[in-house]
């Protein structure tokens, strides 16, 4: 009977690595098993554990150089992308002016303006200051003194002539004159 299995017990009289005999498994009171516990002290921080944090650090630092270099990259990428930008638009604008010196009357015009050139039959006039030095034109367009004012809304500059229509203002300038008096 030695090899019957109960239920709730499991297999009887075996033995192997992992398996207590039936005796060691329970003591016989509770005070003999409090006496045990407390003589032995479990450590804190366990092999197992130690691996785990020693992993888990490992793991860290290695994606931590990972996420920089990835993050230099990124910017090397958009340093490099803004260059292009920068040298496509040069390039675009070179384009423009060779597209323009195409042009037969842009040539002509250059020629006009840079060397004095002038079609046959016509005639070329130069301004001379008073040493007899050419005076270049300062006819070119700059930008204007103030831009920057708000537009005003008609119905305020309708209202302001129904207002001054309604009140003239009185005369600052004196009247016309009515004889004409001769100057020395």
């Amino acid at each position: 009977m030695a090899d019957r299995r109960t239920p709730s017990r499991g297999p009887q009289g075996r033995r192997g690595p992992g398996r207590r005999p039936a005796g060691a498994r329970r003591p016989a009171t509770e005070a003999e098993a409090a006496a045990p516990a407390a003589s032995v002290r479990r450590p804190r921080l366990t092999s197992r554990a130690a691996v785990l944090v020693l992993v888990l650090a490992v793991l860290a630092v290695s994606y931590a150089s990972s996420a920089k270099a990835y993050l230099q990259q990124r910017h090397d990428i958009d340093t490099t992308q803004r260059e292009i930008a920068q040298r496509q638009a040069s390039i675009d604008s070179l384009q423009q002016q060779l597209d323009r010196w195409k042009d037969p009357a842009y040539v002509a015009q250059q020629a006009r303006e840079r060397f004095g050139y002038v079609m046959p039959g016509e005639t070329a006039y130069v301004a001379l200051d008073a040493n007899g030095h050419r005076i270049d034109p300062a006819s070119q367009l700059g930008e204007p003194a103030d831009t920057s004012k708000p537009p005003t809304a008609w119905w305020s500059s309708v209202w302001g002539s129904v207002e001054l229509a309604g009140n003239p203002a009185a005369r600052s300038t004196p009247p016309p004159a009515t004889k004409i008096t001769p100057t020395k």
